[in-house]
């Protein structure tokens, strides 16, 4: 019995890497009796006297699991944006790094087409990194065409980990992807100019090698849903509000209504960036209006 991660599946197959080799394997008939499935970043298990007829024997307990994409184990994720066609969105930022946060992946900015900015723009766009830095994340703008500086401190800041990129459509994801890895020759989506958002372009995850790195390729998609975050937990996913949350008046402040709460204070004095604080206001607002999913009560006659 050997120990490896799947880093890909196709048709059944499972392609587990342990000790420098890939190995093909099946899952056991167990996993559909369980309703297991392995996913793409799982260790496992398995046996194998050949290179391609093992068996999955084993998943071992994830540190988490993403739907879109379909990956376990992540460390870190890469949000792509674009700072011009389409234009850079925080909004958009903000949704990601709620959502990486209450997965607990450390999140990474990459923005792409910073060489389209004129000088004002780039100005903006500085204020954002200054500030995204300032309360703990690596936001990296973008040299290509220039150099490939960018793309040496984006695998730098992955180190040994592995990650999933994700972010806008039409952010040019592929392109970075072929950048980094030029053996897959992803096709490149270009930008609907009817909807001002990109085709997705690649079809099934994969971990690939990038110096130390796993990198997986990823369907690109344009937002996500945070329907597996509860309100009272939102506080803790804003790193700027949690520096500050103790010295609010009450415990557990929601940093809405409530008097004497240090959130709203450094907000009115910029001390947290006022758009940081009205996308919590707006994401609050989505998830305690969703509608309830009540399951079926299966005993019921």
């Amino acid at each position: 019995m050997q120990k490896g991660q799947v880093r890909k599946a196709i048709s059944g197959f499972y392609y587990v890497y342990a000790d420098g080799q890939t190995y093909q394997t099946r899952g056991r008939g167990n996993f559909r009796v369980k309703n297991m499935a392995p996913l793409i970043g799982d260790f496992v298990d398995f046996e194998s006297d050949n290179l391609t007829e093992g068996v999955l024997l084993d998943i071992y307990p994830r540190k988490n699991e993403l739907i879109r994409p379909t990956v376990a184990n992540v460390d870190w994720g890469v949000i792509v944006m674009s700072a011009i066609e389409p234009d850079f969105s925080s909004y958009l930022v903000d949704r990601f790094l709620v959502y990486l946060e209450a997965k607990n992946i450390r999140p990474i900015i990459y923005v792409t087409k910073i060489d389209l900015l004129d000088g004002t723009a780039k100005e903006e766009m500085l204020h954002f990194k200054t500030y995204y830095e300032s309360i703990g994340y690596t936001m990296i703008l973008s040299d290509y065409p220039e150099s490939s500086t960018s793309l040496k401190k984006l695998v730098a800041s992955i180190g040994k980990g592995m990650a999933v990129f994700m972010g806008q459509s039409g952010a040019g994801k592929s392109t970075l992807l072929n950048q980094l890895m030029p053996e897959l020759g992803l096709e490149t989506g270009e930008i609907s100019t009817s909807l001002g958002r990109g085709r997705h372009t690649t079809r099934h995850v994969e971990l690939h090698p990038v110096g130390e790195a796993l990198i997986a390729d990823t369907p690109g998609f344009s937002t996500i849903d945070l329907v597996e975050i509860e309100a009272v937990e939102l506080p803790s996913l804003f790193p700027d509000f949690v520096a500050l949350r103790d010295q609010c008046r009450f415990g557990g402040c929601m940093h809405i209504n409530e008097p004497n709460c240090r959130i709203k204070e450094a907000v009115a004095s910029g001390e947290i960036a006022p758009y940081r604080y009205e996308h919590y206001l707006q994401f609050h607002d989505e998830i305690v209006g969703r509608k309830p999913v009540y399951q079926k009560n299966k005993n019921k006659r």
